[in-house]
């Protein structure tokens, strides 16, 4: 029996007048003198007047720093400076009411056992202050990287905060990466500090990380320091530096002026498929897109609390600690999300009184398979995901079974920017698998094969202006040609995403995957989120992965695999339940050649299908060649794709 479906564009929620009226954005736009402007008209002006729109961002959150008398921005995609001549620190802003308001809690700490910390604004000031000043003993200076190989854990986000507040740079790896993963990324930025964990705990289980430490340390060079922090207990070695050790001595809080594009940290791409892209953002447009986002189109700012499940191998990770710059409180959860049930983020939402909940699609979804009803929301009001397309059923199961007058923003950004480029805002309503909107200052556009802009038709996912947030550089890039390959190369001075996407006449939008991962059937393209969101609401079905083999100008074959939930069998019947659904809800073209039961969907780190090379695999390109098994959740279910 297939789950009851939802029909993509069904009206949800509806924002009301008080919420229109006490919203962030709101505010925004009646001290620009556009007081009453709709959304789209306020969108429209912000891409049409980048330099006006983004100076009003710094002015209207009077960002710390000194704005210079240059402009707001010169050049063209890909060679755009912005803000010259300002200087600011990225630090400063995110801690700048630990001066008015130091009482006030500023980060929550969870963990999968129960266990609960917190800092107020002045704590974790004091804590930065001492990190900082022990980094500068270990001789770290501005331009020096610092690494992390750390959970999400207050002791990463001071580390962050210490390494930028000396104009530093930080780089962090989740303890989970395997030590060639973790390498293939630190060591192309030649990390003068390493700061890492001793191990980890997850799924309750405990995992000693203790030698892949030493392993990582041993392979980077330029390294002077490994800084422990000992969260299983190990006994410290001799000649060790220990995280006390670093913050043992108080000192001032002090703040490394530094230009507008100086580098803030290094994020890297998955890494599945080839070394690891290195993304370097800056300082200014980080503050400047986090502040944008995350208080008008959140809609957060003091006295929310914020809370975004990830790690620090994600850049939701950095992307919450943005949500200090507005006065929010973070909370940081460290461990599985389903351990020891699949309600465990919603616990601890209710219990730490979370206004925004965020989280990948996944988990949205395997809360309605597990048929959850979460309580105790009551200060909810926003609701996040990420990461992949969720569909309309996951729209309607957060209205129906988690909080009716919730708003839910689903977004669709990525490393690259450090954000969503297509999200929520409290002033539009709610629509089962539809975006509402483009974000402010994004000018995000849909082309057709021939590079043109298209309404209501699915195309390439391409931003044609720039935005302050898009990378500084690459590490290693010196001439800029890795970085304008990976953006630029099909469309002259037009960044190219990578996504299907279409844009709606009223402005929302549908994203249908990666592009490079196309279902293409007698000339019919289609995202392979449509196809997943047939398959996976089979309730025998816990996880998919379509492939088409064609190459160009041939149609080759369209591969299902499945993974079945536990206790159900891929049974005669249920294949034919397949074919015939995904036969009238997609199209006869769309039916699979085969399915095959798998034990498990390749996924990256941070949870998304291995679609590309899977299909490499199957045309015959080695295992160990399509995929970097380092960077992987479950590198060991890839042997189970390899033709016989």
């Amino acid at each position: 029996m297939v789950a009851k479906g939802v029909d993509e564009g069904a009206l949800l929620w509806e924002p009301s007048e008080e919420v229109i009226r006490d919203a962030r954005i709101t505010r925004y736009a009646e001290w620009l003198g556009r007081g009453g402007a709709g959304y789209q008209e306020l969108w429209q002006w912000s891409v049409d007047e980048p330099a006006e729109f983004w100076q009003s961002v710094w002015d209207y959150f009077d960002v710390v720093g000194e704005r210079g008398d240059g402009p707001v921005l010169t050049g063209a995609m890909p060679e755009v400076s912005w803000f010259p001549g300002a200087t600011l620190n990225y630090a400063a802003n995110v801690l700048r009411r630990a001066d008015t308001q130091p009482g006030r809690t500023a980060v929550v700490f969870r963990d999968e056992s129960g266990a609960r910390s917190a800092l107020t604004y002045g704590e974790l000031r004091d804590e930065v202050a001492r990190v900082r000043a022990g980094l500068a003993r270990l001789g770290v200076g501005p331009g020096d990287r610092v690494a992390g190989y750390l959970p999400n854990l207050p002791e990463a986000l001071v580390a962050l905060l210490a390494t930028a507040s000396l104009g530093a740079i930080w780089s962090s790896c989740s303890p989970d990466f395997g030590v060639p993963s973790v390498t293939d990324r630190f060591a192309q930025i030649d990390p003068k500090v390493l700061i890492a964990v001793d191990g980890y705990r997850y799924g309750g289980k405990r995992f000693d990380r203790t030698q892949a430490v030493r392993d990582v340390a041993g392979k980077l060079p330029g390294l002077r320091a490994t800084v422990w922090i000992r969260s299983l207990g190990s006994a410290p070695a001799e000649g060790d530096t220990e995280w006390a050790d670093l913050r043992a001595e108080d000192a001032p809080m002090a703040y490394e002026p530094v230009p507008f594009g100086h580098p803030l940290w290094v994020l890297y791409s998955s890494g599945t498929t080839g070394l690891p892209k290195p993304i370097v953002h800056g300082h200014g447009g980080v503050v400047l897109e986090h502040l944008k986002t995350i208080a008008f189109h959140q809609d957060l700012g003091e006295g929310d609390v914020f809370f975004w499940y990830t790690t620090t191998g994600w850049m939701m990770w950095n992307y919450l600690v943005g949500g200090l710059l507005t006065g929010a409180t973070v909370v940081l959860y460290d461990g599985s999300a389903a351990h020891p049930g699949v309600d465990a983020l919603w616990k601890v939402a209710a219990e730490e009184g979370v206004t925004y909940f965020g989280t990948g699609a996944p988990y949205i979804m395997a809360s309605l398979k597990e048929g959850l009803r979460p309580t105790g929301l009551d200060r909810l009001r926003g609701i996040g995901s990420t990461g992949s397309p969720l569909p309309p059923e996951g729209f309607a199961w957060i209205y129906s079974d988690v909080k009716p007058d919730v708003q839910l923003g689903s977004f669709s950004g990525g490393t690259d920017v450090c954000t969503g480029f297509l999200g929520a805002v409290p002033l539009l309503p709610v629509s089962a698998g539809v975006i509402p909107c483009r974000c402010l200052g994004a000018r995000v556009e849909s082309f057709d094969p021939e590079g043109r802009p298209v309404i209501d038709e699915v195309g390439e996912l391409v931003v044609t202006a720039p935005m302050p947030s898009m990378p500084v550089m690459f590490w290693n890039d010196p001439d800029g040609e890795r970085y304008r390959d990976s953006y630029f190369a099909d469309y002259p001075g037009v960044w190219r995403h990578g996504d299907w996407l279409k844009v709606l006449p009223g402005g929302g939008c549908v994203i249908y995957g990666r592009s490079d991962s196309t279902l293409n059937r007698g000339g019919v393209r289609m995202g392979t989120s449509e196809f997943y969101r047939v398959v996976e609401r089979f309730p025998e079905i816990a996880d998919s992965l379509v492939i088409d083999t064609g190459r160009l100008g041939q149609e080759g074959r369209l591969l299902l695999y499945v993974t079945m939930a536990e206790g159900a069998v891929l049974s005669d019947d249920l294949v034919t339940r397949l074919r015939t659904t995904l036969r009238g809800e997609l199209s006869p073209r769309h039916v699979p050649d085969s399915i095959h039961e798998v034990p498990g969907i390749p996924r990256t780190l941070s949870g998304k299908k291995l679609e590309v090379p899977v299909r490499k695999i199957l045309l015959g390109t080695p295992v160990e060649q399509a995929a970097n098994p380092d960077a992987m959740a479950n590198p060991e279910v890839l042997s189970h794709f390899v033709p016989e």
